[in-house]
Parts: C-alpha cells; structure tokens; sequence
C-alpha cells in the first residue's frame, strides 16, 4: 500500500537576493550550509532544506548596509548555529528571545541583515 504525502502541498520555490558581489555572497552561504545547485555570471542558485532555492542575483543599485534580508532562516538548534557562524568569523549579534524564537542576526557581505531564527516546525511532516 503506498503511503500517503501528509506534508503540505506548497512550498517556497525560490527566493531572490539581489548581491553586490554574487561570488561573494555565494560563498558565503555555502558556508552557512546551504547546496550549490548552478552557477552562471547572471544567475547563482543554491538549495536549503526542503528544497527552495536562493536564486543569488547581481544587482546595479548597491545594498544600504543594514537592509533586512528579504527572508530569515530556521535552524535546529539555535546555539550551535550560532558557534559555528562565530567559528566562521562572522559577528553575531546576541541570542534573543520573542514569542516564538530564540534569534540572532548576522551580516552577509553586501550588508543585508539576516535573522537566524530556532525552529517551531510542527511535529507534522513538513
């Protein structure tokens, strides 16, 4: 008997992050643990967890340092993630608390301000 698909139907396909400097950028969410899937010089993209993609594009309008990122991200295990960005020699900003996450930010190389958030995934499969 096959199983059934209990995850929902939809999910984010593709995300878009304008870079000053793709190759910069790329390497630096490689490091973060995302997948490089393809490589061109209009067009970068890379996979997360669950399958959607970055797509990593160059922009002609340069990023004003501190500009929040058009997305967060979702880790497991919020203390770890933050040691290894530390590891990294990135500056993380200290763990907060809110309603649902632990969280923290990091800084990407065009200046985008990423929050980096501990997961409240349901127990369902997502």
């Amino acid at each position: 008997m096959a199983e059934t698909d209990e995850r929902p139907p939809l999910a984010f396909g593709h995300i878009v992050l304008a870079a000053n400097d793709v190759d910069e950028t790329t390497r630096f969410m490689l490091d973060l643990g995302m997948r490089n899937i393809f490589q061109s010089p209009e067009v970068v993209v890379i996979e997360l967890r669950g399958g959607t993609h970055l797509l990593i594009e160059p922009t002609d309008s340069p990023v004003t340092p501190g500009t929040k990122a058009p997305f967060d991200l979702m880790v497991d295990d919020i203390d770890a993630c933050r040691d290894m960005v530390t590891q990294l020699g990135l500056q993380p900003s200290d763990l907060e608390k809110n309603e649902f996450h632990r969280l923290f930010t990091i800084t990407d190389p065009s200046g985008y301000e990423i929050t980096i958030n501990s997961s409240h995934a349901s127990q369902k499969p997502v």
